[in-house]
């Protein structure tokens, strides 16, 4: 009987210590889990994500548009110069430097606003006459790329009925264009078709 009593004793004894053993392995398991978790970053949402790219184009969007100017005559430094849009002739002159002494001001139009391609000539004083620039095509006869027909600018040399339907699809999709050079974003038109098109329409 006591070797009965003895195998119950030990057969007990396993019992508990697999009990401990697989409590054990539970809480290491349940521990390990919650550090793993701890550590896992959030990823990004979709949503984030969107909200980050909309700031970014605002921004873009928001940065201003610049023209470039030809200054000559007597400005201390004569030559070509980047401005904002919205600049006007004295500030594209004071970028140049300023005026000379010999400057005749009376014949210029500081308060003018300056446009893309424009050329400011400066003339001394006493001069007679002024350099020659070859006659400009008048805007009545160019065609206003912001607000022409499929019609009107299929009249354009060069340009199709593809063409013009891409461009007016471009122009409702983006927005009218800013600058000529705008129209190198409508497909099928590139520098060699842009040179052409310049002499041909106004940006309004």
């Amino acid at each position: 009987m006591k070797w009965l009593a003895a195998k119950e004793k030990k057969q007990r004894y396993m019992l508990a210590l697999a009990a401990m053993a697989i409590a054990a392995a539970f809480f290491y398991q349940q521990s390990h889990q919650e550090k793993s978790a701890s550590y896992e970053l959030p990823l990004p949402s979709e949503e984030s994500e969107q909200k980050g790219q909309k700031e970014q184009d605002s921004k873009q969007q928001d940065q201003p548009e610049t023209i470039v100017v030809d200054v000559k005559g007597a400005v201390v430094h004569p030559g070509v110069y980047e401005m904002l849009e919205n600049a006007r002739v004295n500030d594209v002159i004071a970028r140049a430097g300023g005026l000379t002494t010999e400057a005749d001001q009376t014949k210029i139009n500081l308060a003018a606003k300056a446009y893309d391609e424009m050329m400011i000539y400066v003339p001394s004083k006493g001069e007679t006459s002024m350099p020659m620039s070859p006659p400009e095509e008048k805007e009545e006869n160019k065609v206003d790329i912001n607000h022409a027909t499929q019609e009107e600018i299929e009249q354009l040399k060069g340009i199709g009925p593809a063409k013009a339907a891409a461009i007016i699809a471009y122009r409702e999709e983006n927005g009218p264009f800013k600058k000529a050079e705008d129209l190198l974003n409508v497909s099928g038109i590139g520098e060699k078709s842009l040179e052409s098109l310049k002499a041909q329409i106004v940006i309004r």
